[in-house]
Formats: C-alpha cells, structure tokens, sequence
C-alpha cells in the first residue's frame, strides 16, 4: 500500500509569557519584613544591619563589603546555634535575594517558612520579585536561540516558585526541541502536576498533558500516554483531537491484542459521526491522527520462513505442497487482515477529511492527508484528483509532488508518475515548506523556508502569495524573493498577511 508515510508531528500548544512583576521597593530604602520576625541574636541583628547598609549605601565598594559581612555572619548563625531562629534564615534568604541566587533564596526562604509559616506571604512577594527577571532571562535566552541558557534560567525560576508552571513547561519544551524527549516527558509531567493545584491554571494543565501524550506516545511509551490521554480528556471528554489520539494508542496495542483494535475504531466512529460539531481544522486534525494510526505493511516474509521452519521440523514429515499450503495461508491472512484494518481508518479519516475540505476547500493540510488516504484506500480516481488540487496550492513542496507520482502510478500513468518522481527528486528548483500559518488581530503569521534541492545554485526568482477566504477568493497578496541559494542551502521567509477572512494560502513561481 503506497502512501507518504510520517505526515504527523508532534504539535505544541501555542503558550503565552507572563508578564506580571513585583514591583520592587524604591531605590535605595529597606523594606521591612511584613511580617512579625525579630533577629533575637546578635549575629542576625549584624546580618540585617549590613543588609541594611547595603541597600541604602550609594558606594559600590562599601555594598560589596556589606554583602560579604551579611553572608558572613547569617552562615555563622544557621550553622551554628541559630539554625532555629526563623530570622536567621529569612534574612540570609533577603542577601540571596540581593546576590541573585535563586536557589539559595528557596532554600533559605523554605527554611525560614518552616519554622514561620506566617511569614509565608512576604517570602512570596520576595519570591516573585526575583521569579519575573529570572524568567524573563530564560524568554530572552529562547529568543536568541540559546536553549542551554535559557534551561537553566527556567530551573533557577522553578527553584523560587515552585507552584508555577509555566517554567516547567517552558523547560519541558526546550528539551524537547533539543531531542531530549526523556526530559520533557519529565518535565511535562512536572507541570501538569503542578497545574492541577490551582485551577487558574487550567490552560497550561492542558497544554502539559496534551504534550506529555503526544512524546509518550511517540516514545511508544503507550500505557503511560494513554493513562496521559484519560486524564486529559476527564478535564476536557469532547477534545476529539486527544480522542483519536487514544484511538491511536489503541491501534498501536492492538498488533498484539484485537481488543484494542477494536476500541480504537470504537472511538474513530464516535468522533465521526459528531463531524458536523467540528470546524474545518478540528476535522483535519482528527483525519490526520486516523489517518497515522494505520501501521507499516506487515512483514510476511518473517512470518512465512518461521512457519516453514517450524513446518520442516513436524513428524512425520510434510510434503512440501503442504508446507506451502500452510505458510502461504499464514502470510496471506496477515495480508488480509492488515488490509481490513487500514481500510477501515483510511475510510474513516478520509470522511473526516472530506468534512474538513468541505468547509475550506483551499487549506493545504487537509488536500495532502486527503490524498494520502486515498492512496491507502487504492482509491486511484480521488488521489489524482486530490493530488491536482494540492499541487494547485502547494506546487513546489516534494512531499506533495510524491503523492502526486504515487497518484499517477496508481492510475497507470506511468511516464507522467516517472516525471513527478524526477522532479521530487532532481529537477525541483526549490522545496518549498510553509511551516507557519497563525491567526493574528489582523490576519496571519506566515512563515516558511526554501531549499534548493538541486545539485547547482538556483537562479534568483519569486514567488506569488495569495491568501483566500472560505470562498476562494483572495483577500491578501505578497511577494518572496528567492535569492540565488547554493546546493542543499536555504532561505527563510516570513509574511504577515492582512485580512481577518483569511482561511488558505496558495503560491505559484513567478
């Protein structure tokens, strides 16, 4: 069964950055403890005093000089006999504070709190104070592609506010993306159980969840995401994306246990049938996820020299027709079998599908999943067809113009699928990859990348950007200038597109 296989991707919800700050006390003034905490020894009356010094003293050198004093006799006392004293450590806390040391600051404040549960708000205030330029050095680090930086700017965050989230799934998305998936189901993990705490934090539990699914799943980590996936949809049981995706998780288990298999398909009818309900890129995703859920072509050629192994060592002997009679039926109702399955989820997601490109006709993911189902289901007449309106769209994306060549072979149209296949593979000026498509107030984000495929530098050239509505009628225009590029060398591009109506996009190679 010919199709492009790995169309899916793990998706990360979008995230948003905080920006809520403690406002800090005026330059130059010492903020009392807001709450009732004496020094009651004399090595952490010092300490405050020098703390004192330092924050009102206009001279670098003498605040230096104060800090280390403070540091000195405040460790004095929380080594020694004042270990006790809530004051030791809330003051050594306020100097970490001053030094920017956000662990220490935790570990001192998480003493001091144990002792002085009441002092619990002002160590917040002090907590938060530090949190939000930490952070905001782990969001610039990001920024400027530096992720190791920007780690450990979310750990030193996490370490001040341990129940605040999003630094867990900032640091959960960075691994991630760095490839260290073990790490962010970690961290993902991390997040979401912080999140449940408190239900302000309702969107960045779901946004954990739905990534830990998605990573535990692609790990083949499938007990753990389909318990992932059950958490997630007792917070939200209508999300049918996550539906097909335990569907999904089902489909994986069900090679070993048709039981699966059959609660997988259980859940794919269910979501269909409810397509009316669903907005055209709700469907597409549920099309997407049936639709990878069908696994590889099964490997008969182990199966059958198992069986005739196994045939061979029988007594009394058999006859070698009878081996063959035996081991063939072995390979071909594995054939059988694997057929009925993929056509029913290939079925399933092409009506999922078909939904979707009823709604906006013009929108690229859905053409391309669409064609691929098509091509799983042997349907030659819709995957051309589906095939031309992608590449009316998307023209110059490889993927796209190898489901195009499948789609010919599958219609016998042998020399145009042998042209398709060269230009896949040599004679493609650029491989365009559209690999942003967001809403905005005002229109779409887009962003995308060119590569130049060839084996020489491309000629400069342009490509024509139009943006449609539902109805197909363009409602922006933009223009790409594709600079001279050498071989396997690429050229991003960004476009913002204006127009609130704006549903697709399409280009063409001027």
């Amino acid at each position: 069964m010919r199709t492009v296989r790995n169309l899916t991707a793990i998706l990360f919800t979008a995230v948003t950055i905080p920006v809520a700050a403690q406002q800090p006390p005026p330059a130059g003034r010492w903020a009392e403890a807001k709450c009732d905490l004496k020094p009651g020894h004399f090595l952490v009356n010092q300490g405050l005093l020098f703390l004192k010094s330092a924050t009102t003293t206009k001279f670098e050198d003498q605040k230096k000089k104060d800090l280390a004093d403070a540091q000195r006799v405040l460790t004095q006392a929380v080594t020694g006999d004042q270990n006790k004293n809530p004051a030791a450590w809330y003051y050594l806390g306020r100097y970490y504070i001053m030094t920017n040391d956000a662990f220490g600051t935790d570990s001192a404040f998480t003493h001091a709190q144990a002792l002085k549960p009441e002092c619990k708000g002002d160590m917040d205030v002090w907590r938060r104070y530090v949190w939000v330029p930490t952070f905001n050095a782990g969001i610039a680090a990001w920024q400027a592609n530096n992720p190791d930086s920007a780690i450990r700017s979310f750990e030193r965050a996490n370490a001040l506010l341990a129940d605040e989230p999003t630094g867990l799934k900032y640091v959960a998305t960075l691994f991630f993306n760095t490839g260290k998936s073990d790490s962010a189901v970690i961290y993902f993990r991390r997040a979401a159980n912080v999140a449940a705490t408190d239900p302000k934090f309702a969107q960045d539990r779901k946004d954990a969840l739905y990534n830990l699914g998605r990573i535990q799943q692609s790990l083949g980590q499938l007990p753990e995401a389909q318990a992932s996936y059950r958490e997630y949809l007792v917070l939200y049981p209508n999300d049918a994306e996550i539906m097909a995706a335990l569907g999904g998780v089902y489909m994986q288990k069900g090679a070993k246990d048709s039981a699966y298999r059959d609660s997988a398909f259980t859940i794919y009818r269910q979501i269909v049938s409810k397509g009316d309900s669903m907005g055209y890129y709700q469907l597409y995703r549920v099309g997407a996820e049936i639709s990878g859920s069908v696994p590889e072509d099964p490997d008969t050629s182990v199966a059958g020299s198992s069986c005739r192994r196994e045939a061979r060592a029988s007594r009394p002997p058999l006859t070698v027709a009878r081996i063959r009679a035996r081991c063939d039926s072995v390979t071909t109702g594995m054939a059988k079998t694997y057929l009925a399955n993929s056509r029913a989820a290939f079925s399933l997601a092409a009506q999922a599908l078909d939904a979707s490109l009823k709604v906006n006709p013009y929108y690229r993911e859905s053409l391309i999943f669409r064609a691929n189902t098509a091509l799983g289901l042997h349907d030659s007449v819709t995957a051309l067809a589906m095939s031309r309106r992608l590449m009316a769209v998307d023209p110059m994306n490889r993927t796209g113009i190898k489901i195009m060549a499948y789609a010919q072979q599958q219609n016998g149209k042998i020399d145009s699928a042998l042209y398709y296949y060269k230009l896949s593979d040599s004679l493609l000026i650029g491989d365009v990859a559209v690999t942003q498509f967001d809403s905005t107030d005002t229109g779409r984000d887009v962003k995308g990348v060119v590569t130049n495929t060839r084996e020489k530098p491309n000629a400069p050239y342009k490509l024509l950007f139009e943006f449609v509505d539902l109805k197909g009628e363009v409602v922006a225009r933009d223009t790409v200038q594709i600079a001279t590029t050498p071989p396997g060398g690429q050229q991003q591009f960004a476009l913002k597109a204006a127009g609130p109506t704006i549903a697709a996009w399409r280009y063409k190679k001027q």
